[in-house]
Formats: C-alpha cells, sequence, structure tokens
C-alpha cells in the first residue's frame, strides 16, 4: 500500500488530507490501495484564528467528522524525527515510539509562539496559540471573577501589539464582562515598538488608535518585559504594572520541525516551496501553511495565516496525489491579498493589498470579520463526503465580500 503522511491537521493540514482524498478520488484510486495518514497531537480541527474570542465552543471539531467520512486516517501522535533520506517519520505517543514510513509526505505543522526566556513568563504567562491555551485563559479569568476585586485581578497586560495583541486586546473588555469582572479595568497593550500595529502602515493604524480608544485600551510602547510575577509585569522602564493576567503575542515562527529537514529556509524558519508546494531540494516532500514560504504572487511572501494556509494545504493534498501518480501538478498563484482585523465590540478592519489600503471599518468591516471567523473559513460539518471533497478542490476564493 503506498502512503500519503500528512503531519499536522491545522488549516494546512486539514485541507492537504482533504484534497488529497479529492485527488485520489478523482482518479479512481481505492483507499485501500493508497492510504492518507493525517499525525496531530489532538484529536480536533482548532479553528486557531478564533481563539481570542469570548466563546471558544465552537474552535475545536472533532476530526473524525472530517476525515472518516472521506477514508482519511487519524492517528494521535507528537512528531519526533523526520528523515527524508528514509522517508520515515517517528512518532511518539507518550513514552512509546514508532516509525512510519511513507510514499510522499506534506509537512503542515504550522508556527508557534515565540516564547523567550523572560522571568516569570512560563510559570505566570497566557496565549492563545491554542486552543488548550485559550481555555485556560478563559479558565482563569472565570476564576479571578469570583475573586475579590483589586488593581491587579482587573488589569490585563497583553504583550505584542501585532495582529494578534490587537484582537485579544480588544476583545477583552468583553472577555472579562463575561468572566464577571465588571466596572474599572485596565487593558495594557505592550510593544517594543513605537507604534501600534507597525505592519499595517500609515493607512491602518489610525483607525486601529482610534478603536484602542474607544475601548479604553492603553499603551506601553517602545518598552520590553522584564520580568513577569503572579500578580504584577515589570517593565524595562522600571514601570511595575499590578496585572493578574499577561497574555503574550509576541510573534511566531514556523515549527520547529521545519529545522529537522535539509531545506533552505526563510528568517521565520519556514521551509521554501515552489508554486506547487514542493519543498525545495526535498524529494517527495510538500509543505504547506504557515511552515512553508512562496513567493505567492512572483513577489510576496505568503503570510502566516489561514487566508494563505487553506488553498496551500489544498493544492498540496492535489499535488501530492497527482506527483504519486504521475499527473499534471497545478501551481498555486494568488494575486490579491486583504487583512481583516477584529477590534471588538468597537468593529473592525478591512484592507486591501500589500500597501494595507483601508477599504472599510467599524461595523461593515466586523460583518465581514464574523462571517469570515463563523463561516468561510469552516470546512462542511455535516459528515456528507461529497460536500467535504467539494470543499477541498484546488480553487481560490475571492475576496470576502463586504458592505460600505
Amino acid at each position: 500500500m503506498a502512503r500519503v503522511l500528512v503531519l499536522g491537521a491545522g488549516f494546512a493540514g486539514l485541507w492537504a488530507a482533504l484534497g488529497a482524498a479529492r485527488k485520489r478520488d478523482e482518479i479512481g484510486v481505492r483507499a485501500e490501495d493508497t492510504e492518507i495518514l493525517v499525525v496531530d497531537r489532538n484529536t480536533y480541527h482548532n479553528i486557531r484564528v478564533r481563539n481570542y474570542e469570548v466563546d471558544l465552543g465552537d474552535v475545536a471539531l472533532p476530526l473524525k467528522d472530517l476525515l472518516d467520512p472521506v477514508g482519511v486516517g487519524h492517528r494521535v501522535a507528537d512528531v519526533a524525527a523526520i528523515d527524508p533520506a528514509k522517508r520515515e517519520v517517528v512518532v511518539k505517543t507518550g513514552s512509546s515510539a514508532d516509525t512510519l514510513s511513507y510514499d510522499r509526505l506534506v509537512l503542515t505543522t504550522g508556527s508557534e509562539l515565540v516564547r523567550p526566556a523572560i522571568s516569570g513568563l512560563a510559570a505566570h504567562g497566557f496565549d492563545v496559540d491554542t486552543f488548550e491555551a485559550a481555555t485556560r485563559l478563559n479558565t482563569h479569568l472565570a476564576a479571578l471573577g469570583r475573586q475579590p476585586p483589586s488593581p491587579a485581578r482587573a488589569t490585563v497586560a497583553v504583550v505584542g501589539a501585532g495582529f494578534t495583541g490587537i484582537e485579544v486586546a480588544a476583545e477583552m473588555p468583553a472577555k472579562l464582562a463575561g468572566a464577571g469582572i465588571t466596572g474599572d479595568h485596565r487593558i495594557i497593550l505592550i510593544d517594543p515598538n513605537p507604534v501600534v500595529g507597525a505592519t499595517f502602515g500609515a493607512h491602518g493604524r489610525p483607525v486601529i488608535n482610534e478603536a484602542l480608544a474607544a475601548l479604553g485600551v492603553e499603551t506601553r510602547l517602545n518598552v520590553r518585559v522584564s520580568a513577569v510575577g503572579a500578580d504584577s509585569i515589570t517593565l524595562d522602564s522600571s514601570e511595575i504594572i499590578p496585572a493578574a493576567t499577561v497574555v503574550w503575542c509576541g510573534g511566531m515562527r514556523a515549527s520547529p520541525l521545519a529545522a529537522l529537514l535539509p531545506a533552505k529556509r526563510d528568517a521565520l524558519g519556514r521551509i521554501a516551496v515552489d508554486h506547487y508546494m514542493r519543498a525545495e531540494g526535498l524529494n517527495g516532500v510538500f509543505a504547506a501553511g504557515d511552515v512553508a514560504a512562496c513567493l505567492i504572487d512572483g513577489e510576496h511572501s505568503t503570510v502566516m495565516s489561514c487566508q494563505f494556509a487553506r488553498p496551500m494545504g489544498r493544492f498540496a493534498g492535489h499535488n501530492v496525489v497527482a506527483d504519486l501518480f504521475g499527473e499534471k501538478l497545478l501551481p498555486l498563484n494568488i494575486d490579491w491579498y486583504v487583512t481583516v482585523l477584529d477590534l471588538g465590540a468597537w468593529g473592525a478592519l478591512y484592507t486591501t493589498g500589500w500597501d494595507r489600503e483601508v477599504h472599510t471599518s467599524g461595523a461593515a468591516a466586523k460583518v465581514t470579520k464574523q462571517t469570515i471567523n463563523q463561516q468561510r473559513i469552516y470546512p462542511p460539518r455535516n459528515r456528507d463526503r461529497v460536500a467535504l471533497l467539494a470543499a477541498a478542490a484546488p480553487t481560490i476564493q475571492t475576496a470576502p465580500p463586504t458592505r460600505k
């Protein structure tokens, strides 16, 4: 039996598996003859971009409902080693290890939060990088809601004023209210850059600043974190802020598994792939999503986001099976780029192009954001085989619609 091994079940991994199943079905190959196996540490697909939200009840989708109907296997394990020369992957479950051979490999292990060695961060910090971490943050806030009022209890420090940090800070008033922390509170957004949303440029930053001001979010810029305590955060400016909640959003880096492969990588640790999602210099290895970098329009590299991970996964899945059976591969080219940033109760910011021109903002952009988060990025959830395979077609969605 031939085997296509997909490592990771995030946005790229899920769609790579479904895309591979679709192509396998299209060319008439039986699942009994060509196995598609997904390896992931979880039993679910996390709608990761929603981990900052108040309600996490609909962000973990059981993989069995998405993969079983199309004949894709799933194994819960951690990936310990990859040997592209032998075409083998070592996986671990608890204390036991197993070696899986493959005919083609799709690396889709995503990215992870950069966690520097700051005193107290590991012990006292929170994040929204994973479903478990986001749940832990919500549980922590709920516990604070049952404690007597204090300055630390009512203060949240969000470190990192990039995309995720801004969304966490903007949603935090609603999260605090949901946890029963009402009345006066402080939300402080901290960043070493001199501005909030440095990558949004001159067009988007005024909108972001307006929204944060309306939400009562304070900023501390041009500073770094020196230490994190159970009830405080210390900045290198010598300011000590009472805060029982510190949410770390300090940047992302490709999965460490990328470093196990003898491949070209960029500054974020991402493996270079061509427009067919083939890892450069590695026979039989494809990569997609946050762990891979592609000059998607010949000039700009893909961004770590579900906007790119999902189509990269679909094309990787199609192409890995096409490559296995000697069929034509399809190149992925995306000629549009947008960002839609959630700004909590204030609304949202929708920008277009790589220079991020403001398209819409406020309530109109919020409708677009909610459509993306609650509908557009979800796979079919009715266990319908036909619907799942159809959704995995190697096509490019148009930019999300909005009303002005």
